[in-house]
């Protein structure tokens, strides 16, 4: 005996709000920390990929049919390696978070945005509309820390405040903050959308009769 999508304890809405969740406390450790260093973006990044990679490796098996599985076990495997990466204190400079967040983000959007695309191409609408935004949004996160200079420098003066140094990971840091708030609502507000009851395939005569 078989259990259909709709039977499941967890679809892909508990998927889309665990990763709204990650997001956003990313989104708030970066906004409202006045170090935006390498040390504590690749920090922060490290503890936001590898719980990606979670959700995304525990959805593989309690969300996803086995034909659907490639996508998401692949977007885990990313995430996870990027986050392992990212947590060794000894790599935590300027050119690695450049180098492991532009990577993930560019990998990762590819993989998600295809994969939706994919899934629109099967006749599959669950999740669909997010995979596209979402590897958009991976992908314009790559185009901009690439266009960031990571020598960048700017030295300016704030009347009461004091002279403050605006550099290029300090940029990169506030960008990931940025995306990762994107992410966040919109995936917030797509798992707290109400759910079109999925189409219940016919019953062929001889099934009925079994």
């Amino acid at each position: 005996m078989t259990t259909s999508s709709s039977a499941r304890a967890f679809d892909v809405r508990h998927l889309q709000l665990a990763r709204a969740a990650f997001a956003a406390l990313a989104a708030v450790m970066v906004t409202f920390s006045s170090d935006h260093s390498a040390p504590l973006g690749l920090g922060v990044f490290s503890g936001f990929a590898l719980a990606t990679g979670l959700a995304f490796a525990i959805a593989a098996w309690l969300v996803f049919p086995r034909d659907e599985r490639m996508v998401p076990v692949l977007l885990a495997s990313v995430s996870i390696i990027a986050g392992l990466v990212s947590s060794v204190g000894a790599w935590r400079t300027t050119g690695v978070f450049f180098a492991v967040v532009i990577a993930w983000a560019l990998v990762s959007g590819l993989i998600e945005l295809l994969g939706a695309l994919r899934d629109r191409k099967a006749g599959r609408t669950a999740g669909v509309r997010d995979g596209v935004l979402i590897g958009i949004l991976g992908l314009v996160l790559a185009a901009v820390l690439l266009l960031t200079p990571m020598q960048y420098a700017l030295d300016y003066d704030i009347t009461g405040a004091g002279s403050f140094t605006l550099t290029g990971i300090t940029i990169a840091v506030g960008l990931f903050g940025g995306y990762a708030a994107v992410v966040a609502v919109f995936l917030a507000i797509a798992g707290f959308s109400p759910r079109r009851p999925e189409p219940v395939p016919a019953v062929s005569p001889e099934e009925a009769a079994s």
